[in-house]
């Protein structure tokens, strides 16, 4: 039996198949139109299929539901040791930033890259434990050291199945900026209350901060006069980064965080519209770096594939969720400084 004939076979055993498309080559790709959708069903044929080597997609298409299915990726067996090399890494090059931030202080050395590591591993820790709440497999953090001004490039985790539902999509979307922007408010508060008033400071960079960050300076950070600017503690730039984290990765662009979320919320027309408006907003702000990597996998890739299940519906309790992720980014939106990295 050849895998078409046995991909049609399963799928029969479970919808009633209406026709199939060949869209070989094209965006697409080749799919078979089936008349209902049973969420109990398609678990089923994800199970069936699952044996066989293959991963099926289901979309809404008009009044019927188009079902993709591609070929179950292999996975590479994680090594934890690089995660821990890349760990002890960007340590070293966080604490470099921070002595250079702090001006040769090894205490604000210390507590600026505790700060921005906690700020960011906790973000992909969120991402983590929601994957695997979701049966999804992910794998550990992976910390990426960098000779920038704050000593690294962020981390990352690596999921290695597919997403099973919209719902699971939009967890692994959400919790990892959220995660990071509850860790970066207290972090952000006491680097200003710890932050001091300078005239000349040797270490500065001017930028206009976002307006969760203008309405803790206005409560917590010292009263600067004509001539003088705030002077910020390492901790509490460590804390504008991650903000900065935060709203970078709520952009609603591609496989970024808020790609995601738009794409568990939205079908496939929407999320390229959405993600079209994102990388615009981005280079509005000044973040012409990420805006170029945002076209780059906006125009090379073949789209957010979604979850395997795009048709079952997301519950009030997660749209309440989406409307405060919203709230959350618009606090966190920053121009970029002339002179950051």
């Amino acid at each position: 039996m050849d895998d078409f004939t046995l991909i049609e076979q399963s799928i029969s055993n479970y919808f009633p198949i209406i026709g199939f498309f060949n869209g070989e080559g094209s965006k697409e790709g080749s799919y078979f139109i089936v008349g209902d959708y049973n969420p109990h069903s398609f678990q089923s044929l994800v199970n069936e299929l699952d044996q066989f080597g293959f991963v099926p997609f289901i979309n809404p298409d008009g009044l019927h539901y188009r079902i993709n299915v591609a070929r179950k990726p292999e996975k590479g067996q994680s090594k934890i040791h690089v995660n821990i090399i890349l760990l002890l890494a960007t340590i070293g090059t966080t604490l470099f930033a921070g002595y250079y931030l702090g001006q040769g202080d090894m205490w604000k050395a210390v507590a600026f890259a505790v700060a921005l590591l906690t700020i960011i591993g906790t973000h992909e820790l969120a991402h983590f434990f929601a994957a695997r709440k979701h049966g999804v497999d992910a794998t550990l953090p992976y910390f990426i050291p960098a000779p920038t001004i704050i000593g690294t490039f962020g981390a990352l985790i690596n999921i290695k199945s597919a997403i099973p539902t919209r719902k699971a999509l939009f967890d692994l979307g959400y919790s990892g900026p959220l995660a990071g922007f509850i860790v970066a408010i207290p972090v952000l508060l006491i680097g200003l209350k710890y932050s001091t008033v300078a005239t000349n400071p040797d270490v500065a960079i001017a930028f206009t901060p976002p307006l969760i960050m203008q309405l803790f300076s206005y409560l917590v950070a010292p009263a600067a006069s004509s001539g003088q600017m705030i002077m910020m503690h390492p901790v509490a730039f460590a804390g504008w980064v991650g903000i900065l984290v935060t709203m970078l990765n709520l952009m609603p662009v591609a496989f970024l965080d808020g790609g995601h979320i738009s794409r568990s919320l939205f079908g496939v027309s929407v999320h390229k519209f959405v993600s079209i408006l994102g990388i615009m907003v981005t280079i509005i702000l000044g973040w012409y770096l990420m805006a170029a990597l945002m076209v780059f996998i906006f125009l090379m890739g073949k789209g957010h594939p979604g979850a395997l299940d795009n048709v079952a519906p997301m519950d009030r309790k997660r749209k309440i969720i989406a409307v405060v992720i919203l709230i959350i980014f618009v606090l966190c939106l920053s121009p970029a400084p002339n002179n950051f990295m």
